[in-house]
């Protein structure tokens, strides 16, 4: 694959960059091997002590960070500079709380005494998405390293600048060589890390696809994994629901990063009563986002992050719509440079319809009426998808019941906070397996070592 840098509001080729040769590759390999052996023994307070560095750089160089961002995938600047700090957080976060979360565990069986150590695995090979250039970086390298594993990442094709800024990142924290590897890849190449020897566990963030792909060549492997892939959350709104405070989420949850998040809301699930008066109110809403330069701060609307995925998402709502899907808005590209799309509703979107399951990653709303909460809940389950998913309601235990019924890996009530360090990230079904951030994620890749003391006597053979 290409490693390109495209502007996507102007369609301009910033610069490209050559993928590493299998030679260059293995010696990457090599070297993230040695720095294993060392780092896994390395104190938690050295270790504390790099990664609180590398948050303190990348908060003193959020501009550079973010514009780096907007250019390469179009993200609007201010939400880029939000990202570059959530990412600081979280390494701040995993600095402080790391040793922590991996403190030996005392267990108290019937006879002796036991606990369980967690020590790291090794290896980690993680491929990234475009989306978040720098979050999905910082979700994976403060989890793993303070776990005294090395990460060698392999970053989408579009954001090359992204990926080598945050390995540089390391290297001016004090990190040694081989912590924190960037490689410029091929898909082939990527087969060839998950079966090399050297590798421990692979984590993915990406498409069906990709997980269906990377988690069969693991599997060979008898490699641990853990994938974060695709949703289609359903953000539903009951007719006890405060619709003025309702709106402005439903604006965000579809329209943040770009209109380009795994997490976004993208089936909105109304109960009749007032479903006519959130749609007026969510179309004229999305019909007042000023398209623009996403480097501009009064824009509110950016580009698509490449041509190709403007091309498919269109594909998509042509498809929709000869199943019989209807264009309340939008549902074009934006007649000015780069890759813009209007902001679009679909209504009448059939089960049968293919878009029914589809996961539109881009400004396209699919609207469905329903008669009640039961309607509601119900619907939100029918979906391959399990990621997140959010209630809007004027009762918050009721709130919580629904959000108890709805299967999928995450569910917010009157908000869609999807993200904090704190808290773990993860879906169900065709959203993956496994959770990141919190104390759950720095789980993922540790052995959790069972160690018994019993003073009896050895038994008979």
């Amino acid at each position: 694959m290409a490693y390109v840098s495209v502007n996507p509001n102007d369609g301009k080729t910033v610069k490209t960059f050559p993928e590493l040769t299998d030679e260059q590759l293995d010696a990457k390999l090599a070297t993230a091997s040695k720095t294993y052996a060392v780092w896994k023994k390395t104190s938690y307070a050295a270790r504390t002590a790099i990664m609180a560095k590398a948050g303190e750089l990348m908060r003193a160089h959020v501009d550079k960070f973010a514009k780096h961002a907007t250019i390469e995938m179009g993200k609007l600047i201010n939400e880029a500079r939000g990202e570059v700090k959530f990412s600081t957080d979280i390494l701040s976060y995993y600095a402080k709380n790391g040793e922590r979360f991996l403190e030996p565990q005392k267990l108290r069986p019937s006879f002796g005494e036991a606990h369980m150590e967690s020590s790291p695995m090794g290896v980690i090979f993680c491929v990234e998405p475009w989306n978040f250039p720098y979050y999905q970086l910082a979700r994976i390298a403060g989890l793993h390293l303070m776990a005294g594993n090395v990460v060698v990442v392999k970053h989408a094709g579009c954001v090359p600048q992204c990926a080598i800024e945050f390995e540089k990142l390391w290297i001016e924290a004090g990190a040694p060589e081989g912590l924190y590897t960037n490689l410029l890849i091929s898909h082939v190449q990527s087969d060839k890390v998950i079966d090399d020897v050297r590798v421990a566990g692979v984590a993915l963030t990406g498409s069906v696809a990709a997980g269906r792909s990377i988690a069969s060549r693991a599997g060979q492997n008898l490699k641990q994994t853990s994938m974060e892939l695709g949703g289609s959350d359903a953000f539903i709104v009951l007719e006890d629901a405060d619709i003025e405070k309702t709106i402005p989420w439903a604006v965000w949850g579809r329209m943040y990063n770009a209109e380009q998040t795994c997490c976004a809301s993208k089936r909105f699930i109304v109960v009749d009563s007032v479903a006519d008066k959130f749609l007026a109110k969510f179309k004229t809403a999305l019909e007042a986002l000023t398209p623009g330069d996403p480097m501009d701060e009064k824009t509110t609307h950016g580009p698509l992050s490449t041509e190709s995925a403007l091309i498919d998402l269109l594909k998509q709502v042509d498809v929709a719509v000869k199943h019989g899907a209807k264009v309340l808005i939008g549902g074009k590209r934006i007649d000015r440079p780069g890759s813009f799309m209007q902001a679009t509703i679909l209504t009448d979107v059939a089960e049968d319809n293919p878009a029914f399951r589809d996961e539109f990653f881009g400004p396209v709303a699919m609207f469905f009426r329903v008669k009640d909460e039961d309607a509601a809940v119900a619907l939100a389950n029918d979906s391959d998808f399990g990621l997140g998913g959010s209630v809007f309601t004027g009762d918050v235990a009721r709130g919580q019941r629904v959000a108890s019924r709805v299967e999928t890996g995450m569910m917010f009530i009157n908000n869609i906070d999807w993200s904090d360090a704190e808290l773990p990230f993860g879906g169900i079904k065709f959203s993956g397996y496994g959770r990141e951030l919190g104390d759950m994620g720095i789980q993922a890749f540790v052995n959790k070592k069972l160690v018994r003391t019993h003073d009896m006597v050895a038994p008979l053979v």
